[in-house]
Parts: C-alpha cells; structure tokens; sequence
C-alpha cells in the first residue's frame, strides 16, 4: 500500500506560482510511476502531468505544458508540481497519484493509489 498526502495548495492571483508537493509513505515511490490530476466543479477529472519512475520522462497536457513542471526526488519520497503563470481555469482540487512505471499514461485507471488532494485557487 501506498499512502499519498498532497500539500501547498491555496489562493494566488492569475500569473502567480506554487508548488504541490506529494509525501509517500508506506513504500518507496521508486517504482511507480507519478502523475497529477484535478478536478475542478462540475468538471471530470482530467490528466494534469505525469513522470516516469525513473524521473527521465515527462508528459502534460497540453493546457499547462510550458507553464508546470513535474519532478520527483525518490530519496525523499516525495513529488512536485511546480504551477508557474497560473491561470483561473486552473483552479481545481489537484491529486497526486502513483501507478503504472512506464508510458504515457493519462487516464485515471492506470493509477492505483491517490492522495486526498489540495485545493488550487486562482483568481483575477
């Protein structure tokens, strides 16, 4: 089992930044591979950012691709998302999520563990 805790969500102003981090615990995150995603009101939950377990591969969606950036540091445990030049249309719930090592994968299913999520508020 892999327990996942998300922190550094809140409230910015659009062009602003935060991080998220995601803190496992349970197993070393090595062999997963990490993702991001969100969920604003009223909306599915869509792909935000994935990286390989071996943190060499990133993917994004082509919403927030040139403005976030995913990263991970296996020593820690521990997994970033970096959300420069934020937008309005980004604010959502955001989760973490370890699952499948290798591949471009954007969908839900091929994430077997997610944290409980951090609130992204961005206002204009």
């Amino acid at each position: 089992q892999v327990q996942l805790v998300e922190s550094g969500g809140g409230l910015v102003q659009a062009g602003g930044s935060l991080r998220l981090s995601c803190a496992a615990s349970g197993r070393t995150l090595s062999t997963y591979g990490m993702g991001w995603f969100r969920q604003a009101p009223g909306k599915e939950r869509e792909f935000v950012a994935r990286i390989s377990a071996s943190g060499f591969t990133t993917y994004y969606a082509d919403s927030v691709k040139g403005r976030f950036t995913i990263s991970r540091d296996n020593a820690k445990n521990t997994v970033y998302l970096q959300m420069n030049s934020l937008k309005p249309e980004d604010t959502a719930h955001y989760y973490c999520t370890a699952g499948v090592s290798l591949g471009n994968r954007q969908r839900a299913a091929d994430y077997a563990y997610w944290g409980q999520g951090t609130q992204v508020t961005v206002s204009s």
